[in-house]
């Protein structure tokens, strides 16, 4: 796939401004027709998958590629609301620092560990793992996206929980390395949908968490597709939500809603066309992003809900979440 460059406007966020990130990762792309799976049955075809779940929901993460959340779902119909195509979907952490001569696909490329791996699907190293009937906990050593290095100085914490209509997940990256990075968009975290999920929503009034009905529905740009006004695929697109919550829906306005507090920014797309469904090629991603620098002994610590309902639900849960804190 082409690797486009675009200019992003700087953020200002609680750390530090940051300056124009070109690296977002990039999904491998795969011939849609060998990706179409069944999805509503437990176990998934094909995923490796240890599951949690509350009788409302189920919530799967991939101990074979570095705890990467693989599997959500409404237990009534175990449809998987992710895409776990390759290493680079999930829901998962990801951060990025310098240019390093390293090179995606032949394209020059960041320092950049993921939690699932590499993009030539080199898995990361389970450290430990904790799986009790209501929580699961993971700590990860990530791969360098593009070289596929096992990374000594990094590690990443996940912590799942399920709560009612919600799970609650609290990640931690924490960096003993000796680089200093310059300030960069970092996604916090990198959310991959299943394609079905083709609408973009998120609050744009001026009254956030009053229930103004001010939504914003968008279908981001495909950037598998060629822009005709530049004839170069799209780019990320990018917006500053006025609540801090994001969904991708369908079209009956249902679907899978997260919720990061303190995080106003988004960056979005859509990739692929024909097949959907949790290994398909195709799929739905945004990524809520603050700007920030990796530097020695950095512990960054963030946490997320996520939950599935129709627009209206979604929002609902995440007014009352916001409310409570």
């Amino acid at each position: 796939m082409k690797r486009f460059f675009l200019f992003l406007s700087v953020l200002s966020l609680v750390i530090c401004c940051g300056e124009n990130n070109n690296n977002t990762y990039r999904p491998e792309e795969k011939p849609d027709e060998d990706k179409t799976e069944e999805q509503a049955s437990w176990p998934e075809r094909g995923l490796n998958a240890t599951y949690i779940n509350n009788g409302t929901l189920q919530i799967g993460i991939d101990l074979t590629r570095g705890g990467g959340i693989c599997h959500f779902s409404e237990v009534g119909t175990k449809r998987n609301l992710l895409n776990h195509c390759d290493e680079g979907r999930f829901i998962q952490q990801s951060y990025y620092g310098d240019a390093d001569g390293s090179s995606w696909n032949g394209t020059p490329w960041n320092w950049n560990p993921v939690q699932g791996g590499s993009w030539k699907g080199d898995k990361s190293e389970i450290l430990s793992s904790n799986i009790e009937a209501d929580r699961l906990t993971v700590v990860t050593r990530p791969r360098h996206w593009a070289s596929g290095e096992l990374l000594d100085n990094c590690s990443m914490t996940e912590v799942i929980t399920l709560e009612g209509d919600c799970a609650h997940i609290v990640f931690t990256f924490s960096y003993t390395g000796t680089s200093s990075y310059k300030a960069r968009h970092q996604e916090m975290p990198a959310v991959f949908c299943d394609a079905a999920l083709g609408t973009l929503v998120y609050y744009d009034g001026s009254k956030p968490w009053t229930s103004d009905p001010s939504l914003k529905k968008v279908v981001p740009n495909n950037i598998s597709d060629t822009n005709p006004s530049t004839g170069k695929t799209y780019g990320n697109q990018y917006v500053t939500r006025k609540e801090e919550w994001s969904a991708y829906v369908d079209s009956n306005d249902w679907g899978l809603g997260v919720y990061t507090p303190g995080t106003t920014q988004i960056t979005y797309y859509t990739f692929g066309h024909g097949a959907t469904g949790a290994a398909a090629s195709p799929c739905s991603y945004f990524s809520p992003i603050r700007t920030l620098a990796i530097t020695p002994n950095l512990i960054l610590k963030y946490d997320i809900w996520v939950t599935i309902g129709t627009i209206a639900e979604i929002r609902s849960r995440f007014e009352t979440l916001h409310r409570a804190s």
